[in-house]
């Protein structure tokens, strides 16, 4: 799922690769995943609110740092989004070991949340440098 953003407050055009469109995608991809894996069992619906929880929190977080009242604030909630990040990272794992979801069927969402720890990093590792 393609999300079809508008400029930003700049008046700049926000490009479809950006992070905010990968977050949103993602927690699309997550929301999916977990209403697949309510309907199947106690253990999967538990795993379901986890993955749930974290993997829509990552986008939620960024969403607040562009609105943050400062860089500390920004840099804090980028934190926050890459920290839930790795979280789902481990559901998804964990989903995988366990073979409650075939690999195949993971692998890209997966790759997806391995991805975005990596460019949260950067995000958060370069903007403290810039304080």
């Amino acid at each position: 799922m393609k999300t079809n953003r508008p400029a930003n407050s700049t008046g700049k055009k926000i490009v479809q690769n950006d992070i905010y469109d990968r977050v949103f995608d993602f927690a699309y991809r997550i929301v999916k995943l977990s209403q697949f894996l309510a309907k199947r069992g106690k253990a999967e619906e538990i795993l379901s609110r986890q993955v749930l929880r974290s993997g829509t929190s990552v986008g939620a977080n960024l969403e607040e740092a562009k609105a943050g009242c400062s860089k500390a604030d920004f840099i804090l909630k980028c934190n926050i989004a890459l920290k839930e990040a790795r979280e789902t990272h481990y559901w998804l794992h964990l989903l995988k070991a366990t073979k409650i979801i075939r690999a195949e069927k993971l692998n890209n969402l997966l790759n997806e949340s391995y991805e975005l720890v990596a460019i949260l990093t950067t995000i958060v590792k370069s903007s403290r440098k810039n304080i």
